[in-house]
């Protein structure tokens, strides 16, 4: 009978029980009694998160908040997963992780890189969190053939911008190039130097435009690259509205799950065919899907969540099948298209391009 992960570490390490159980007392503290001094490992460990159906409402609100004057009402779950870490971990928490769960311990570099503290990596997550939103809604308009456009949805309050621009604003143009997406702003402001007086076309809340000129500010890691100092979104131009509504969750991953979410609720019909489907992926503008972090810890909360198909991006198919999920289905995509496919496949019983 094959063993589990957890029964093999348990059997490697009886011959040093009596010695692991001596020092008990003096692993499970996490620093040196009288001292600053830190007794916590150099590792965190990653497990299954909690997912959430992009479909479905949380605390009251839609995760995904569509308003149009016809939005329709899906069937089915579409569930963006997550990964669960633990960091600053005593060496017996680190153990208890590895022995008795199928928790992964990596470096904690990988968490919190050098010379970075947590809060700087909580912000740059946050961050691309808001990307991922943007990157979202403009790849389902891309889908749904919906124009989009530029709106600003933070300014840096000692930005190159902070007296030029203002939240909701839209930007039209940039030295007479007109903009519809961030990365087109961002590829021209980068085309720059700090110090270089751009003009920009801004249109407000109630379609009053004007010109703003705007002297580009440093990066506050690399004073070479030229900076806004503003966040942007994406919006569509039509009377749609897109926006979400989940908090405490950072980074790009749920990206594909997102879009998929705006899609069935734009679209009639069912995207999912009325199933319970599970994914992760980023998103570009254009729809290609990216591959992730943790995605074993991602198929086992889908898995454990009751999913019958899980949307992996075809990059990770090779660590998303390392592992037994049982009768699952792993679909492999690759774009935004290869997604809804597969949904469409699965749902109607024709065959699904897997991960095997």
């Amino acid at each position: 009978m094959k063993k589990s992960a957890s029964s093999r570490r348990l059997a490697t390490l009886t011959l040093g029980a009596v010695p692991v159980v001596l020092l008990g007392g003096l692993i499970s503290i996490d620093r040196i009694p009288g001292t600053d001094i830190s007794l916590t490992v150099p590792y965190a460990a990653e497990g299954p998160g909690p997912t959430v159906d992009t479909l479905s409402e949380v605390e009251g609100k839609q995760v995904v908040d569509v308003q149009a004057p016809q939005v329709d009402d899906p069937a089915g779950q579409l569930n963006m997963t997550t990964v669960s870490v633990r960091s600053r971990m005593t060496l017996s928490q680190a153990l208890s992780r590895w022995l008795l769960t199928d928790d992964t311990l990596v470096p904690i570099e990988q968490v919190i890189p050098p010379n970075h503290s947590p809060e700087e990596v909580e912000e740059a997550n946050a961050a691309l969190f808001l990307q991922s939103e943007s990157a979202a809604t403009l790849a389902a308009m891309d889908y749904l053939d919906k124009p989009v456009k530029v709106v600003v949805a933070q300014v840096l309050d000692d930005g190159a911008a902070k007296d030029a621009v203002a939240l909701e604003d839209v930007i039209r143009a940039i030295d007479g190039q007109e903009v519809t997406k961030p990365q087109q702003v961002q590829n021209i402001i980068r085309s720059k130097k700090p110090g270089d007086e751009v003009t920009l076309e801004v249109e407000n809340r109630s379609g009053d435009k004007r010109e703003e000129k705007v002297i580009l500010g440093e990066h506050p890691r690399d004073k070479k690259i030229p900076m806004l100092g503003i966040s942007m979104t994406s919006a569509p131009e039509d009377d749609i509205k897109v926006s979400y509504n989940l908090q405490d969750i950072g980074g790009p991953s749920a990206g594909m799950m997102f879009t998929l979410a705006v899609v069935d609720k734009l679209e009639e019909g069912d995207l999912t065919g009325g199933k319970f489907v599970a994914g992760t992926g980023t998103i570009d503008e254009d729809g290609k899907v990216g591959e992730i972090g943790g995605i074993v810890h991602k198929v086992r909360a889908a898995k454990d969540a009751g999913a019958e198909l899980f949307l992996a991006p075809d990059g990770n198919c090779a660590e998303a099948t390392s592992r037994d999920y049982g009768d699952m289905t792993i679909a492999k995509v690759a774009t935004l298209d290869d997604a809804v496919k597969a949904m469409e496949d699965f749902a109607a019983g024709r065959p699904v391009a897997t991960c095997d």
